[in-house]
């Protein structure tokens, strides 16, 4: 390449071959954030393809409209437009029995051109290209090591064997030395009889040596009886791979969209397959998994993409529940969402970067009484039902914040009765 180009070349080619990568690359992110807005404002009533959901399809969008700078106007203000008597805005209206759409004003310029250039020329869809998550029913492949504990008791019968050959080497080279010295020869006392014999000479010794070896026993027994029915780290595979960090993380979607009894109820509620098909009748390929995992909702709600009806029988989807908590404990979610004000987050760890859901907390008394202890309660000042009890802890405890258990949130009857 020295000898083809001089020193002026190769910099402007570098320099051209930079501008390339940088296009390509702004390219990509703005076809990210276009796809993203969409998803975010228009997938749950329209789809890219010829499907209709609430609103038309609209595929082959850009052959239908006036132009692009009217597409805008109508995405910006759909309102507006009809107002001005527009003869297309009113065909439309007509052809969809007058249902309204939504007005995006909150939406820059920019971005209401990013969703045109996107709507018009639409990805293609992509096959997965990660490993197919195992369906119901299907055990996971899972690594064999090796197991610590039979590499224990192998080394121990090891030894076993070993201390045995060296007694027996060692009875063996005593009698040929009282032989040699005219003593009569040793009887060979089996492991068991010197063993009783070493006990009833050192009895103080194997006292100690017992009371060691039980309280190691109960305290491991105590704090093996302390963790059945903690899960921390739980992490079971589920029937669809549905990842919270693609929709409550990129895309931004609301805890509570799909847990709508989070504010309403004790339990958040597992979403129902209608929830996901508000959305995935329009999206039917996914960013990490393409069509593979939709395809699994399409199958349990009965849904047929190619003809755009429920014309298949429905299945239920077999969740693995994640979060569990003994009978015999109550615990709402209305309560310490709704009233407490707490995030998801406190109790379910950072589930926007999460794939498949975890437990990351133990869940246990401790911890829920450590909790109570440490957290304020909100919006008491500001709630005149709080008034007169606000008035009460004030002057008891002076000068310190109101922690949920100086409330009683530390009490027995508040969470077993």
């Amino acid at each position: 390449m020295d000898t083809i180009l001089n020193k002026p070349q190769r910099r402007f080619l570098a320099a051209i071959s930079s501008l390339f990568l940088f296009i390509i690359s702004f390219n990509s992110a703005f076809a990210a954030d276009a796809e993203k807005l969409f998803k975010q404002n228009c997938a749950v009533c329209h789809s890219l393809g010829k499907n209709k959901l609430a609103g038309p399809g609209l595929e082959g969008i850009g052959t239908r409209v006036p132009d692009d700078a009217w597409l805008a106007k109508w995405i910006k203000n759909n309102k507006e437009v009809l107002k001005s008597g527009d003869a297309y805005a009113k065909k439309i209206v007509g052809e969809n029995n007058g249902a309204e759409m939504s007005v995006f004003t909150h939406l820059s310029d920019e971005e209401i051109a990013a969703l045109v250039t996107y709507i018009k020329n639409p990805p293609q869809p992509k096959e997965a290209t990660t490993a197919k998550s195992p369906a119901a029913g299907e055990e996971k492949a899972e690594e064999k090591g090796i197991n610590p504990l039979a590499i224990l008791i192998g080394v121990i019968a090891f030894l076993i064997v070993i201390i045995g050959v060296l007694r027996g080497v060692a009875h063996s080279l005593k009698n040929i030395q009282n032989e040699r010295m005219g003593l009569p020869g040793e009887e060979a006392i089996g492991p068991w009889r010197e063993f009783k014999m070493w006990v009833v000479n050192h009895k103080t010794t194997t006292g100690v040596i017992v009371l060691f070896i039980l309280g190691t026993l109960l305290t491991e027994g105590w704090y093996a009886l302390k963790a059945i029915g903690v899960y921390e780290e739980y992490h079971p595979t589920q029937p669809i791979a549905f990842s919270h960090k693609v929709h409550a993380g990129d895309n931004a979607i609301n805890c509570q969209y799909c847990h709508s009894g989070v504010e309403k109820s004790k339990t958040a509620g597992i979403p129902s397959v209608n929830i996901c098909m508000n959305c995935h009748k329009g999206i039917s390929s996914g960013p990490n998994t393409g069509t593979t995992e939709i395809a699994k909702i399409y199958e349990a709600a009965g849904w047929d993409p190619d003809k755009a009806e429920y014309s298949k029988p429905q299945k239920p989807i077999q969740w693995v529940k994640v979060h569990n908590l003994q009978d015999f404990v109550y615990f709402s979610h209305q309560q310490h969402v709704k009233v407490g004000k707490q995030d998801c987050a406190n109790c379910h760890g950072d589930i926007k970067e999460m794939t498949t859901a975890k437990q990351v907390s133990p869940l246990t008394m401790g911890w829920c009484i450590d909790c109570h202890r440490k957290t304020e309660v909100p919006g008491m000042k500001d709630n005149p039902y709080y008034e007169s009890l606000h008035k009460k802890l004030a002057e008891k405890y002076k000068g310190q914040p109101i922690t949920v258990d100086k409330m009683g949130g530390i009490e027995c009857g508040k969470c077993h009765y």
